[in-house]
């Protein structure tokens, strides 16, 4: 018996908490109205404030030059240190065009040839905003027009920071297919920032695997001369060749250990990929109610102190 009346003692002072924190809120639904509100709309504003932002991308498929039939002299090359075709599959490529893209001297060649500094930052006239309102944007950057004189270097590392951002590569792991993109507010940047990058990370690591394949032929031919063994110097000679033919199929192509399977597009003017604005303002809305409650229950708690 005493501990079925404790049961009910307690579920009397449940029912008494339920009761006095919705009369709370009740007692104060004008004031969590009021904040939902505020938020909301301070939401709604920053949305609409924000240019749709737009992705233009290519695909790539990683290509593997063909290898002449060596015998045993692929694990000799092998031995020796020698890539006597191309060997990268889209993990490597990836890799390498990632490297490169983060290396901030490539970079600053890249950002200079194409007057990226000034290319980088959105032409006012592409921007798009929701239903066409573009005077909230205005209004918060009307006092960006006299800006800080600041040196060409750091320029150079602000416009290479923003690059990072919006050029970016990935692969998938199924098809093996390599996406380059760009994301920008203005979408005829976002095209071109494609078109630069793929061209410049294809012709730089051509550059840098033909140089060192360069260094390898001359190292051969000069050994050759020096080698009075018949074998010997056929085995080289055969390497060398081999070499020689790696460089030429690499200078067949346009682009360098892969190819072009889709072309980069100026996105439709509708096909925005952000901001989310329903989802945002849907998230604030939430937000406000349960911050609005918690404020609510935080004042009764100063008052009853």
């Amino acid at each position: 018996m005493q501990n079925i009346s404790a049961q009910e003692s307690y579920i009397q002072e449940d029912e008494i908490d339920l009761r006095e924190l919705f009369s709370t809120i009740w007692k104060n639904k004008l004031k969590i109205i009021f904040f939902t509100f505020i938020i909301t709309s301070l939401s709604i504003v920053y949305t609409l404030s924000l240019p749709n932002s737009y992705k233009s991308e290519t695909s790539l498929v990683p290509q593997t030059q063909n290898k002449p039939s060596l015998g045993g002299l692929g694990a000799l090359a092998g031995m020796a240190g020698i890539s006597l075709g191309s060997s990268s599959g889209d993990i490597d490529t990836v890799t390498s065009f990632n490297t490169i893209l983060n290396d901030f001297e490539f970079q600053k060649k890249v950002i200079e040839k194409y007057d990226l500094i000034k290319k980088i930052i959105p032409k006012e006239e592409n921007l798009v905003f929701a239903m066409g309102i573009d005077d909230i944007y205005k209004f918060f950057h009307k006092n960006n027009t006299t800006k800080e004189v600041v040196s060409k270097e750091e320029l150079l590392f602000e416009t290479y920071k923003t690059i990072l951002k919006t050029v970016s590569i990935s692969s998938d792991k199924k098809s093996g297919i390599i996406t380059l993109s760009a994301q920008s507010y203005d979408r005829y940047l976002a095209k071109e920032l494609v078109q630069i990058y793929l061209k410049e990370l294809t012709t730089h690591l051509r550059e840098v695997e033909m140089r060192d394949t360069q260094k390898q032929i001359d190292y051969y031919t000069k050994e050759m001369q020096l080698i009075d063994e018949v074998a010997m110097k056929e085995q080289l000679g055969q390497l060398a060749s081999s070499l020689i033919q790696k460089k030429v199929l690499s200078m067949a192509n346009e682009l360098y250990n892969v190819k072009q399977f889709t072309k980069p597009q100026v996105a439709y003017i509708k096909d925005k990929s952000k901001p989310k604005r329903a989802l945002i303002v849907i998230v604030a809305f939430i937000t406000s109610i349960i911050l609005g409650i918690f404020m609510v229950f935080f004042l009764e708690f100063i008052k009853e102190k």
